[in-house]
């Protein structure tokens, strides 16, 4: 039955699909693999985006306690609280790349270095993206 569906529901289904399963649906046949593979690379480019987001947050936040706008502990615990989003998120973001890679589901040479790289930044504690 799942390999009969048209494309847009098996788009539909894929897209609700949380991070933690969704290579594994790639499994059931090759559109699945596709849309798997385009949702994938979906999320990989809004986590990168949402990442960067927060950094500008955090570029701003700070030039506003320079400014004395806003009270040391109010910065200090703002701050903490973006870093550990971004940290969250980098970690979201490394697992969908992480399994992207292993299934073969990236074949841009440039794209698989930039995996390769960032994972191994930040399994030795580094910080992939830089923004620390």
């Amino acid at each position: 039955m799942l390999d009969r569906l048209p494309v847009e529901i098996v788009e539909r289904i894929v897209a609700k699909i949380p991070d933690t399963d969704l290579i594994a649906a790639s499994k059931v046949d090759s559109v699945w693999w596709q849309e798997v593979r385009q949702e994938a690379y979906k999320r990989w480019k809004n986590y990168a985006t949402t990442i960067g987001d927060v950094y500008w947050e955090i570029q701003a936040l700070g030039k506003r306690f320079e400014k004395r706008d806003i009270e040391w502990m109010t910065f200090e615990d703002v701050n903490d609280t973006y870093k550990n989003w971004i940290d969250r998120l980098t970690e979201d973001q490394l697992y969908i790349m992480e399994k992207m890679l292993r299934n073969e589901m990236v074949v841009n040479p440039q794209e698989r270095e930039t995996i390769e790289h960032a994972l191994s930044e930040h399994r030795w504690g580094g910080d992939p993206w830089g923004v620390e």
